[in-house]
């Protein structure tokens, strides 16, 4: 009787351990060539914005960021500026906050409006209110990309990963992967490199 009971054990464990935070497996997060679902999420307007209020949007650069993290703050005026490029072209960035206030206080919503209004950015801030979406798309770090392409099947993810490949100096880019895949994506074209990997600070939750 004794391994039976072993057994049944070992499997409620399981059971009640696949309920538990920390079971999920942030590997399982989307792909590259998979396709995103929307959202809906509170931006520090105090709208709640989704992917489908971009009409004229061909695509979108979903990145996860925060106000803390010295990887992410690196990036801030990177992510302006690519805002700025590419919004006009059809794929504007949408900037999604996954962390959890309570865990990380600089990170709540009031902090995200000072912070917006401080460094001026001109693309949605969303708080991933009771972390949902974060674990959908597999993000993991914070700055962490995700290029979505428009198209009549639904939102498909053509890159997953980082900026470019210098987070200490912009100055000192050699490979500007985010701007290589839009350019691609938007001539057609094959993106050489969809996935690479991101470099920031680990989601607080």
């Amino acid at each position: 009787m004794k391994p039976i009971k072993s057994v049944i054990l070992l499997l409620l464990v399981v059971i009640a351990s696949s309920f538990t935070k920390d079971s999920f497996s942030y590997e399982d997060g989307y792909k590259v060539g998979d396709y995103a679902s929307d959202f809906s999420l509170k931006n520090i307007d105090g709208k709640m914005v989704s992917l489908a209020d971009f009409n004229d949007a061909k695509g979108y650069l979903v990145i996860f960021t925060c106000n803390t993290c010295p990887y992410a703050k690196a990036y801030e005026d990177r992510i302006i500026a690519l805002d700025k490029k590419y919004k006009t072209k059809g794929v504007p960035v949408v900037a999604i906050n996954p962390n959890n206030p309570k865990v990380q206080p600089g990170d709540s919503f009031e902090k995200m409006i000072k912070r917006a209004e401080k460094k001026g950015f001109t693309f949605p801030y969303l708080l991933d209110e009771g972390q949902k979406v974060y674990p959908q798309y597999g993000a993991t770090r914070t700055p962490h990309v995700f290029l979505l392409e428009k198209t009549t099947k639904g939102n498909k993810v053509r890159y997953i990963g980082a900026i470019d490949d210098n987070y200490q100096d912009a100055e000192a880019v050699e490979t500007k992967y985010v701007e290589d895949a839009i350019e691609a994506m938007l001539d057609g074209k094959e993106i050489k490199i969809n996935s690479t990997k991101a470099i920031g600070c680990s989601i607080k939750v």
